[in-house]
């Protein structure tokens, strides 16, 4: 629970700073403000000194001032004092265009590690009545994916400069080794996000790929450093060369994996008997029933994680290293399921949530948003304004009854902040110098920037110039924490084929009806669909099309990549077909006939619970997770057990967990069976 005194304690603390010219005596503040006799003065200084550093992290800067001839470490001469200028966000005008694509930048992190920054951002811009209505691209909306809670604790990091160990497994060595490092800047690159930073235990510049990662991430908070000036992660990894492509060698059931099969060549062999070695290789010929194929790759670990979910239906021959990550991911996932299982309950509220618990911190954050956009907005209904700030209504009283009881100290009527709310309509009278928004964090400011940046690779959202002045005014709002947005870039959203998203969207704009031929990787089949086209989304280049399929009845949800053929049929659209409620666009439409499975994450794993929409979650000692997860078809789950090595197991249904015990046993027992065998 959040305590209300505290909370109004730092906004007390806040107003009176805030409000004296010449600043405050220590011991005016402990006897105005906290009304404290009871602690020493020791215990009240470090009292002081931690509040002082909250206000901080909002952005206000507590300036001291010192007596002349004194020194500042007489607190009987010593005033503090918040300049009222320093902290406030500058005015930002901007343009119905300018708003169209500043929402869709802070929209992209919805649901990844910057969604609530951002959020916060545009709310700070709302309260200071910067946006105006704007009208968004008509079914688009891309998205970045969620990178995980390896990404959000480097994050963090990064922007509190403090360093983090981590294990981690090296591409030139295939050793996994712990490392310590100052995280400098976070980059997607060839669609992988990559760590860059000073690596202390070799004392240079490494580049670490985030899906190499092989443990938690620990932030060592009581350290810090200093990251190099002016550093850009985008023209760090600019500089990083793309890996050559090789060929591996696998063995596939014949008739299966026809994904894999598109973009692989059969490899024509000597014709003996199935399974007896190849006298010239060394390497056993296919088995019965399968085919040997070359696959191009560029990271074995990319490849790895894929042909580790095929399990049983595929074997790699060459080349080692590419077997070797095939078989960590293997036999990390078996050692999983092997574990004892923990008691399965869930709290009666649902989600229990992997960030940490609400603080005084969250909600003087909350407040802060709140007093200027009531008095950029008065007269909206009391629901409306908990539906802005995503709270309840409750919620939203409980902010407004500690506001009404702040001000200045030991002030009269007219020196508390005078909120009025009787008749369900919200006004303010009183707001004590809080009509401005405090300014950007280094959070939001790398939410938006990263953000915009990230849509310039969208042709249609470039073009007009909207892009490139609401970038200049926002790093001109944002200042020196817009500067350090260069230690964050973002991914690459332009869609591979942008032919099939076009023909996707004109549909959309029409009317039209699709007729479309897609490849399903889970059926391991290609069908031919009839579908109404509603919206088109993305997580980074990786584009989707929501849509109602008229064989299924329902919504689904089509990878562009995955579609063979897209063109009209010559029908309309249905015009009962509706999309769902909000983007990001679920990739999974629950049913009434869908399976319950729970499944328990391991700390690394936690943010699949987000990634596959949990209905209730429940943590786990060490810091994992219980997360109850709908699944229309079940068939596949072992392929996502093996393909994640160690991150997620299934325990209920137990025919399920026993699938895919039964699946990774399968898959192993293969390399163990030829583990005797010389690889080529």
């Amino acid at each position: 629970m959040v305590s209300a005194s505290r909370t109004e304690r730092l906004l007390n603390l806040l107003i009176a700073l805030l409000n004296t010219k010449y600043g405050l005596r220590r011991g005016e503040l402990r006897e105005k403000v906290y009304h404290d006799t009871t602690s020493s003065d020791v215990a009240f200084g470090r009292m002081f000194e931690r509040d002082k550093g909250e206000l901080r992290q909002f952005g206000f800067d507590v300036e001291t001032v010192t007596d002349t001839g004194w020194g500042s470490d007489d607190p009987a001469t010593t005033r503090y004092r918040i300049g009222k200028e320093s902290n406030r966000l500058p005015d930002v005008s901007l343009s119905p265009e300018e708003c169209t694509v500043l929402i869709l930048a802070a929209q992209l992190w919805e649901h990844a590690a910057l969604g609530s920054a951002a959020v916060d951002a545009v709310r700070k811009l709302q309260a200071a009545g910067g946006l105006v209505d704007a009208e968004l691209p008509t079914g688009v909306q891309p998205r970045i994916r969620p990178a995980g809670q390896a990404f959000e604790d480097l994050v963090a990091a990064m922007h509190a400069q403090h360093p983090v160990r981590f294990s981690y497994l090296a591409g030139s060595t295939g050793q996994e080794q712990e490392r310590l490092v100052e995280p400098w800047g976070l980059g997607s690159r060839f669609g992988q996000w990559y760590l860059v930073g000073q690596d202390r235990g070799r004392g240079d510049k490494r580049f670490f790929r985030l899906s190499r990662l092989t443990s938690a991430v620990t932030v060592l908070e009581k350290k810090g450093f200093t990251p190099p000036a002016a550093f850009n992660v985008r023209a760090e990894l600019a500089a990083l060369a793309e890996l050559p492509v090789q060929s591996a060698v696998v063995d596939v059931e014949q008739g299966r994996l026809l994904g894999l099969r598109k973009r692989a060549q059969p490899v024509s062999e000597p014709a003996p008997e199935p399974g007896a070695l190849d006298l010239e290789s060394g390497a056993r010929l296919p088995a019965a029933g399968r085919d040997r194929l070359t696959v191009p790759f560029r990271d074995a670990e990319t490849l790895g994680e894929e042909l580790a979910s095929y399990g049983p239906r595929v074997t790699v021959i060459s080349p080692p290293e590419l077997a070797g990550a095939v078989r960590r991911r293997l036999t990390g996932a078996a050692a999983f399921a092997a574990r004892p299982v923990p008691d399965v309950a869930f709290p009666e509220a649902g989600r229990a949530g992997r960030t940490r618990k609400r603080t005084s911190e969250d909600q003087l954050k909350r407040m802060l948003q709140l007093v200027p956009f009531l008095v950029h907005n008065q007269g909206l209904h009391i629901s409306e304004v908990a539906a802005r700030f995503g709270i309840t209504r409750k919620a939203l009283e409980d902010d407004l009854r500690i506001l009404i009881c702040s001000g200045l100290p030991e002030g009269y009527p007219d020196d508390l902040l005078d909120i009025q709310w009787d008749d369900d309509h919200v006004f303010i009278t009183q707001d004590l110098d809080l009509t401005r928004p405090v300014r950007f964090t280094v959070d939001e400011a790398c939410a938006l920037l990263t953000g915009l940046e990230t849509l310039n690779g969208l042709p249609e959202i470039a073009e007009g110039g909207a892009l490139e002045s609401v970038t200049l005014k926002l790093m001109a709002a944002a200042g020196e924490e817009g500067v350090k947005a260069a230690a964050l870039s973002g991914p690459e959203v332009a869609p591979g084929n942008s032919a099939t998203l076009e023909t996707a969207r004109t549909a959309i704009r029409s009317g039209a009806q699709l007729h479309l031929r897609y490849f399903s990787p889970q059926r391991d089949a290609v069908s031919d669909r009839d579908v109404d086209p509603l919206r088109l989304y993305s997580l980074d280049n990786t584009w989707y099309l929501e849509a109602y399929c008229h064989s299924a009845q329902g919504l689904r949800n089509f990878r562009l990549d995955r579609i063979e053929a897209l063109e009209p049929n010559g029908r309309p659209a249905a015009a009962t077909a509706k999309p769902a409620d909000s983007f990001p666009v679920k990739l999974f439409t629950p049913n009434d006939d869908d399976t319950v499975v729970v499944v328990e994450l391991a700390p690394r794993g936690t943010g699949l619970a987000d990634d596959y929409y949990a209905e209730r979650t429940a943590a786990l000692p060490g810091g994992g997770m219980l997360a109850e997860i709908r699944f229309g078809s079940t068939g596949w789950l072992p392929m996502f057990v093996a393909q994640h090595g160690g991150m997620v197991r299934i325990l209920q249904p137990d025919a399920l967990a026993n699938a895919s015990r039964e699946w990774l046993a399968a898959a192993l027992a293969q390399y163990e069976a030829s583990s005797d065998r010389p690889i080529d």
